[in-house]
Parts: structure tokens; C-alpha cells; sequence
């Protein structure tokens, strides 16, 4: 235990005064002998020019943490004034004041009744004052005085945190900063060792150490790898007392964490791969995958595939999956099995991210082999091209070749293959091809005006195995040929006024043409040769495709001509030439003295209506001609007839006669009754078709009737049950003709024509029992017969 002296000072101004100190009733006990005080003096009026002071001050001092059951002593006031006989009061003011100190009104002792701590309260400010018991006067002016807390080591050191994170790379230096802890004391810094704090480590050596003092904690171990652990807990305790024996302490938790380095190299876990891929993959088509392993983590695992040497390092490639970090191979160029079946390629892996401290351990690389197998695959012919551009004139004639295309089969095997063309683009037929040869023909006639470029596709197919097909585009350009005449750019119509000049130019023509030759258009313009001599225009040829009307007069008169058609011949010099005639339309028109156009109109000169005596002539003869028309008409319609088929006895030849009326449909019933085929005595007299107009009405002729042709009726029957059994007859509503003759007549033949092959004669005789139908055939050949016997 400590022991502390309190003396007891007295501070006097002017005449001393003889002090008393009364002890208390109660004291404490373990405090010291002498009693502190502090005296009051009075006032003075010594030869002392300066004002005095009414209150001497010294400090109280107190003892944190009292454990005694008694009150504890503080200290003593006293006043120069207080001449013992009761006659003054202390009065204690300030903080804790009649609750935490108290004061004996008689004596001036201050004690305390609580139990204090220095660190919520360190120093306590209190006022004190004498006054008179009787009157309640003050008899000296109030002043204050301190009462402070000494320190005692009654708190232990606390961290900042109860758990520190920290993170060091691996394989770092010894003395490689790692983190600093902190830790405070509650206690009095400036007394004794109560807040003077050391630090050690209690768990995490040898790996770890902490500076004393600092509280830095820094590694202590070389080469830590984070592949072997990567999780260090270190337990750091904090002590006061300078670390002394009986100090108080605190510990703390640091979870350190080793963050990784690029120090391990990629390694393959094999040294040999094999796929296998058609030949048919295209470019791009993923073959297999390949990993190498990295035991660090983050960007320091990532991975670089690449293919450095082997023969097929121009045919496969290899990229890096940067999610699995895996190598992939993939085809770059075609493959041909019937070229090369194997590949061997070298792949190496490699660390994109390398830190050159850790070079010494070696290349931070691996490399595996991958054999690669190409399997065979039945391959669609192969042209020779991928676009043919094919050439030909547009006068070609049909069956003309073009040229031609060429495909094979790219397999072993070498199958046969044909060619066709695909109608989707060419739906008028227009080329054809040779399936054996691939020649390409045409079957139309080219225009080339109407399509220039002719854009088809022309498909190769095994014969053997018709899967197996290949398209190219062919491109065939129709060559221009001069068929096409040059004509007028636009309608032409224009004017002349009555008081134009001679050469005088009135509009320039332009011409285009459809033909584009090689060397561009030349256009020549001309008159007409029937109109060259007396036309009162002509033509200025201006040699640049253009060509300009000129007045071959001076002056014109609307009223005697007020329209002039002027036939221009419009030429190209291309070969062979071509031309054609156009027509300007130029008419009389009055204008002022500009030249411009005012009235078009030829004004009557002798009727007053309007017209003039020629347009009425042409008028009046119009409608003659359409008098007559009509009439013509009419009586050609009513003495119309029908000719014989033989006019006269010489002209005697084979005469045929069509029947080409068609019926009117499903829905016609009156045109033709079937029915007649199979009962011609159903046949009504009266009944007339609905679907035409009859040309004259004429009283139906009666026929005999004949009998039921079970012939006819057996060959239809026939001729539908073929249809209706024949599979490959169209699933629709389908016109099949029956042309069916019959078996024959009694009659035989009645041609001329056969009667030219006989070398004898023949009777015709039998012609005259055949009735009167045959009469007018009886005389004609009786007659023949007559006349060669005369």
C-alpha cells in the first residue's frame, strides 16, 4: 500500500491570526497522521499596498476506489475569522456537494460518502464560504477549490476490434507489414504505469510477430505458401504495468489470410490426346477440349493455349474457354480424308500473368501432343468454281450453247454425277443443261432489253446416292445486239407562229434507244422521203443525238393550214442498222411580237356558226359512209346462207367439217343431253340450247329415231373404267376424249381418195338407192362414169 502525507498549510496576509484544527469525530482509517487544510484569512490593513486575498488554495486529494465502510476523509477548511466560539458556519457548494462530499458547518472537515472512479469523474470544482451563524452573513467571499481523483490500475487494456482481417501475400519476406492492432487503457496516462501497454503474441509463431510498443504485426517466416495453408489465426495480448508482473491484459484475434502469387506453372495431366472429327467439318466446328491445371487462383490461373509446332497446325486452331480456363480445338481449314487421315499437333499452355521474382522456379509452361484422326464421310460433288459467269448474244437461237460447268465426286469411290437446273430460279424455262456433260443450253429465245443478267443455280447430284447434292450460282450476261429501232424520247407536239421566218427554229427533237452499244448512240435525223420535197419544214441534223425543227417559209396562215404532221425517219449506225418514223405534230398558232403563243384556232371566215365549208363537206360525207355501212350490212345479213360443200360437178375433193361448238359447262343442261349417247329416243324435238344466240329462227328438223348404240355405250363404259383403275391419272377433274368412230358402215368408205389406188373401175350405181340425200353424190360420179365410156 501506498501512504500519503498530507501537511497542513497555512497562507496568511497581513497580521497573522493563531489557527485551530479540531479533529473529526470520525476518521478514516490508513489515512495519514496530519490533517490537510485550508484557511481562511481575514482581512488586513497592513502597510501592504496590494488587495489581499480572502481564500489560500491548496489541492484535495482522493483516492479512487475507497473499499472502507466508513466515510473517507477528504480534508479541512478553516477561516482566519473562526475564533472557535461557534460563531461561524462552512458552507460547501459545487459538484457533488451535500450528496457525494459533505461538510461539518463547525469544524470545516470535507469527507466523502461514496465510492468515486477517476475515470468518470477525474477532478471535482467546489465552492466554499464562511458565514455568520446569527446574521447568515458571509464573512469571507466564496472561492472554489479542487478535489482530484488519484489514479489507481483498476482497468485493463481493450482492443479496438475483437477480431482484425488481414491479408499477406504468399511466399513474401521476413518482416512483410501485415497489420497493426490497438489497444487503450482507461487509466491515468501521467500516473504511475497504469496505462502503459506492451504487446506480445500468444498463438501464430513462428509464422507471425508483433512489435511490443507498436502493436505492428509482421511475418516472420520465409517461403509461406498459400497452395499448403492459407488460413493463419494469431491471438495478440495488450499489458499494462510496462508488461509488469500483476499489470492488467487484454487479447485480441487476427484471422490472417494468404492472398495468392503467380508461383505455380500450368501443368497438362497428360501428355497425349487424341480426337477424332469428319471430314465434313466445317470451319469452326469444335473438336475436342484439353486442361491444364494451375494451383493458383484469380488472373494468376488463367491459362493461354496455343498450337507451336506439328503438321497440322495450318489445318486446327485452339482457343482459351475463359470460364473453364479449357483449351478448345477446332478446325480451321476444310479437311480431306482422301488428302491426309492424321494430325499431330503440339499444344502448349502458358501463364499470360508472370511475376519475375518467381522466374528461378522454371518457364511457367507446359505442352501436351493431340493426335487428331480424320474420318471419312460421303461428300456431295465438288464444282470446279464456286460462281460460274457464263456469255451470250440475245439473237441466239434456240439449242445454243452457252458453256459449261464441271463437278466430281470428291470421295474415293468417284460416283458418277448429273446435273440439272433448279426451276425456282428459272421458272420460264429459259436454259436448259446437259445432265452428263453440264453443257448449258438454251431453250428460249434472249431479249436482252427485257432482262439483262440471268441469275440461275445448277445442282450436281450423285447418281449413286442422290443425297449427295451441290449448288453453284450461275451467271449468264445476254450481249446487246442492234434490235431495237430508235424512237422519239417523248411525244412531240409543237407550234409556229403565222409571222415566223424562214430557218427558224421552232423545237429540237431527242431520241432514245433500248440497245446499248458498245461505242454509245449516234442518232441521225431526217424527213421522210414522201415528205422530204414539198414540206415547208426541215430537218437540222445537230450530230449529238439531237436534231432541230427549222420554217422553211416565211410566214403561215392557220386558216388555210392550221396543223402540219411532219414524219422525221430517226437512224442508229450501229449494225444492222435500224430506224423508224416518228411523227411531229406542229400547228399554226397567232403570237405577239415575242414570239409567243397566243390563239391556236382557225376562226370561220364565211359562216358565221363557226364552220367553215370543208369541215361541213367532211361532216355530210362521215355520215354517208356510215349510212351505207349499214345498210351493206343488213342485207348481207339477211341473204346470208350456207354454201354446199361441193359447188359445182369439177371440183370434187375431200371437204371437212368442223365442229368446234364447246357446252357451257356443269351447270348447262340444255346445251347437250348425254343422255343421247345411251337412249337417242329421249331426245326432245323442241328443246334449244341456252348458251348461244341462234343466228335465224328455224323450225327444229325431225330425225328418225335411231336405236339404242349398245357399241357406243360399250366403248364409254369401257373408256371410263380405264380412267377410273389408272393410278397414274391426275387427282382432279380431268377431260378425256373418247374420238371413237363406230365399227364401221354399210356404205364403206365414200372418200375419192381411195378410188385413185384401184386399178379398175367402180360401180356407183348403188348411190341412186341410197336416197334422195345421196343424189346430188350419185350424179356427180354417174356423170363421171358416163363421160368416160363416151
Amino acid at each position: 500500500m501506498r501512504t500519503y502525507r498530507y501537511f497542513l498549510l497555512l497562507f496568511w496576509v497581513g497580521q497573522p491570526y493563531p489557527t485551530f484544527s479540531n479533529p473529526l469525530s470520525k476518521r478514516t482509517s490508513g489515512f495519514p497522521a496530519k490533517r490537510k487544510a485550508l484557511e481562511l484569512s481575514a482581512n488586513s490593513r497592513n502597510e501592504l499596498s496590494r488587495s489581499k486575498r480572502s481564500w489560500m488554495w491548496n489541492q484535495f486529494f482522493l483516492l479512487e476506489e475507497y473499499t472502507g465502510s466508513d466515510y473517507q476523509y477528504v480534508g479541512k477548511l478553516h477561516s482566519d475569522q473562526d475564533r472557535g466560539d461557534g460563531s461561524l458556519k462552512y458552507i460547501l457548494s459545487g459538484d457533488g456537494a451535500g450528496d457525494l462530499f459533505i461538510i461539518n458547518e463547525n469544524t470545516g472537515d470535507i469527507q466523502a460518502t461514496k465510492r468515486l472512479d477517476r475515470e468518470e469523474k477525474p477532478v471535482y470544482i467546489l465552492r466554499a464560504q464562511a458565514v455568520n451563524r446569527r446574521t447568515g452573513r458571509p464573512v469571507e467571499p466564496e472561492s472554489e477549490f479542487i478535489i482530484k481523483i488519484h489514479d489507481i490500475n483498476d482497468n485493463e487494456p481493450i482492443f479496438t476490434k475483437d477480431v482484425y482481417t488481414a491479408t499477406v501475400p504468399e511466399m513474401a519476406d521476413v518482416g512483410t507489414f501485415v497489420v497493426q492492432v490497438t489497444a487503450t487503457d482507461a487509466d491515468d496516462p501521467t500516473y504511475g504505469n497504469s496505462a502503459k501497454v506492451v504487446y506480445s503474441i500468444l498463438q501464430g509463431q513462428p509464422y507471425f510477430s508483433v512489435e511490443s510498443e507498436t502493436g505492428i504485426i509482421k511475418t516472420a517466416l520465409l517461403n509461406m505458401d498459400r497452395e499448403n495453408r492459407e488460413q493463419y489465426q494469431v491471438v495478440i495480448q495488450a499489458k499494462d504495468m510496462g508488461g509488469q508482473m500483476g499489470g492488467l491484459s487484454g487479447t485480441t484475434t487476427v484471422n490472417i489470410t494468404l492472398t495468392d502469387v503467380n508461383d505455380n506453372p500450368p501443368r497438362f495431366p497428360q501428355s497425349t490426346y487424341q480426337f477424332k472429327t469428319p471430314e465434313s467439318s466445317p470451319p469452326g466446328t469444335p473438336i475436342g477440349r484439353i486442361k491444364a491445371s494451375d494451383a493458383d487462383v484469380g488472373e494468376n490461373a488463367e491459362i493461354e493455349y496455343s498450337i507451336t509446332d506439328g503438321e497440322g497446325h495450318e489445318m486446327f486452331d485452339v482457343i482459351t474457354d475463359q470460364e473453364t480456363q479449357e483449351g478448345i480445338i477446332t478446325v480451321k481449314k476444310l479437311l480431306d480424308f482422301e488428302k491426309k487421315k492424321v494430325y499431330t499437333l503440339k499444344v502448349e499452355a502458358s501463364n499470360p500473368h508472370v511475376e519475375p521474382r518467381f522466374l528461378y522456379l522454371g518457364p511457367f509452361k507446359d505442352s501436351a501432343t493431340v493426335r487428331i484422326v480424320v474420318d471419312d464421310v460421303d461428300e456431295p460433288p465438288v464444282f470446279s468454281k464456286l460462281a460460274y459467269i457464263l456469255q451470250i448474244r440475245e439473237d441466239a437461237r434456240i439449242n445454243t450453247t452457252i458453256g459449261s460447268v464441271a463437278a466430281q465426286d470428291p470421295d474415293a469411290a468417284r460416283n458418277p454425277v448429273k446435273y440439272s437446273v433448279d426451276r425456282h430460279t428459272d421458272m420460264d424455262r429459259i436454259f436448259n443443261i446437259d445432265s452428263g456433260n453440264g453443257s448449258i443450253f438454251t431453250s428460249k429465245l434472249l431479249d436482252r432489253e427485257t432482262l439483262l443478267w440471268h441469275n440461275i443455280t445448277v445442282i450436281a447430284t450423285e447418281i449413286n446416292n442422290p443425297k449427295q447434292s451441290s449448288r453453284v450460282p450461275l451467271y449468264i450476261k445476254v450481249l446487246d445486239v442492234n434490235d431495237n429501232a430508235p424512237e422519239f424520247a417523248e411525244f412531240y407536239e409543237t407550234f409556229v407562229c403565222e409571222k415566223a421566218k424562214a430557218d427558224q427554229l421552232i423545237q429540237t427533237l431527242r431520241a432514245v434507244d433500248k440497245d446499248d452499244p458498245y461505242s454509245g448512240h449516234q442518232f441521225s435525223f431526217s424527213l421522210a422521203p414522201e415528205a422530204a420535197s414539198g414540206s415547208n419544214f426541215t430537218i437540222q441534223d445537230n450530230k449529238d443525238n439531237t436534231a432541230g425543227i427549222l420554217t422553211r417559209k416565211n410566214g403561215y396562215n392557220r386558216h388555210e393550214m392550221s396543223t402540219y404532221l411532219l414524219p422525221v425517219v430517226i437512224s442508229d449506225n450501229d449494225y444492222p442498222v435500224q430506224s423508224s418514223t416518228g411523227t411531229v405534230t406542229v400547228r399554226v398558232c397567232a403570237c405577239d411580237h415575242h414570239g409567243n403563243m397566243q390563239s391556236c384556232h382557225a376562226e370561220a371566215l364565211i359562216h358565221p356558226t363557226g364552220l367553215s365549208t370543208g369541215a361541213l363537206v367532211a361532216i355530210l360525207l362521215c355520215i354517208v359512209i356510215l349510212l351505207v355501212t349499214v345498210v351493206l350490212f343488213a342485207a348481207l345479213r339477211r341473204q346470208r346462207k350456207k354454201e354446199p360443200l361441193i359447188i359445182s360437178k369439177e371440183d370434187i375433193r375431200d371437204n371437212i367439217v368442223s365442229y368446234n361448238d364447246e357446252g357451257g359447262g356443269e351447270e348447262d343442261t340444255q346445251a347437250f343431253d348425254i343422255g343421247t349417247l345411251r337412249n337417242p329416243e329421249a331426245m326432245e324435238d323442241s328443246k334449244s340450247r341456252r348458251d348461244i344466240v341462234p343466228e335465224a329462227l328455224f323450225l327444229p328438223r325431225r330425225t328418225p329415231t335411231a336405236r339404242d348404240n349398245t357399241d357406243v355405250r360399250d366403248f364409254i363404259n369401257q373408256r371410263l373404267k380405264e380412267n377410273d383403275t389408272d393410278p397414274t391419272a391426275p387427282p382432279y377433274d380431268s377431260l378425256a376424249t373418247y374420238a371413237y368412230e363406230g365399227t364401221g358402215s354399210v356404205a364403206d368408205s365414200l372418200s375419192s381418195l381411195e378410188s385413185v389406188t384401184t386399178d379398175g373401175d367402180q360401180d356407183y350405181d348403188y348411190l341412186s338407192d341410197w336416197g334422195p340425200r345421196f343424189k346430188k353424190l350419185a350424179d356427180m360420179y354417174g356423170g363421171l362414169d358416163s363421160d368416160k365410156d363416151s
